[in-house]
């Protein structure tokens, strides 16, 4: 098998930076052939001194249809690498992306330039979806004076909730950025969550859940109970767009209630419920479960689906 690291994001920001200062590391530098893919070629090059001293070759890709495993294989059969790294166009889909059946990939890391995030993430969500969907670490760079930080890692979670996610400035890893005025009051000991704060509140919870121990909220919800859920079980949460209208995801949190067989799938409901952390299969670990302690059922919103902007 060989062993492939897609390094994706759009032009300019920062992904040449990135392998470069990889390869420059003691540990990049093992035994065997490194195939590096360009699938793009951005103002910065790669220094043939550091590729000649990392054993190193480069082949430029120059359109989407190229990236092929005929293609590939015949490079693998030139070069006989150990390992391929694969700078990829962010504005190429990745369905075009077509590897071999023995190349797999060992890491996919996704390199945002935080300056410009904004005007992407409005005008090419779906792009920057293909691109985050499936990594395993998510870098965004150049972050010095950005004061919006937790929102971009809202935007992050909601596209994929599982990646790490780094912030950067140009002297490396930002420490305390994270720190935001919530739309609600934190120190509150219940909280009454509405549409626009309803997937603020379920972002903060994943990422610091801490802050909501004992805590008891409100919410409007729609009921969602998974095939073989234990009784006395259901899910209450609001579907919410992540990137476009094909792209839904279902935001909620197991919870706990006795009459929990009174609800079924789609029903409108208004719920209080005290937070607790604990042990829950479906999460392979500790994570949020709610208690429940009023349920009122509820007319359908206007809105079903909430939009993440």
């Amino acid at each position: 098998m060989k062993a492939v690291y897609i390094i994706n994001g759009f032009l300019e920001s920062g992904k040449t930076e990135f392998i470069t200062f990889t390869m420059q590391q003691p540990y990049f530098r093992s035994k065997g052939k490194t195939l590096l893919l360009l699938c793009e070629e951005g103002e910065n090059e790669y220094d043939e001194e550091l590729l000649a001293a990392t054993n190193t070759v480069v082949e430029v890709i120059e359109s989407s249809s190229d990236l092929n495993s005929s293609n590939l294989l015949s490079l693998e059969k030139k070069y006989k690498p150990e390992r391929i790294i694969i700078e990829y166009n962010g504005m190429w889909p990745y369905k075009d992306l077509k590897l071999p059946w023995h190349w797999k990939i060992g890491q996919q890391i996704t390199i945002i330039n935080a300056a410009t995030f904004p005007m992407y993430y409005n005008n090419m969500r779906s792009m920057i979806g293909d691109m985050v969907r499936k990594s395993e670490l998510i870098i965004f760079n150049r972050c010095d004076g950005i004061k919006d930080l937790a929102s971009y890692k809202r935007n992050m979670m909601a596209l994929n909730r599982s990646a790490e996610i780094v912030f950067e400035d140009k002297d490396g890893e930002v420490t305390a950025t994270m720190e935001e005025e919530l739309p609600y009051d934190v120190s509150a000991t219940h909280l009454e969550l509405t549409p626009e704060t309803y997937p603020i509140w379920f972002f903060d919870m994943l990422d610091t859940p801490e802050r909501y121990e004992n805590k008891s909220v409100s919410f409007l919800a729609t009921v969602v109970r998974p095939d073989g859920f234990p009784a006395g079980h259901f899910v209450p949460g609001r579907s919410a767009m992540t990137c476009c209208a094909d792209d839904i995801a279902f935001l909620g949190f197991v919870a706990k209630y006795k009459d929990a067989a009174q609800y079924e799938k789609g029903d409108w409901i208004y719920i209080t419920a005290d937070v607790k952390h604990e042990y829950w299969a479906d999460y392979k670990g500790v994570g949020p479960v709610l208690y429940v302690k009023e349920v009122k059922r509820a007319e359908k919103p206007k809105e079903e689906v909430l939009n993440l902007v």
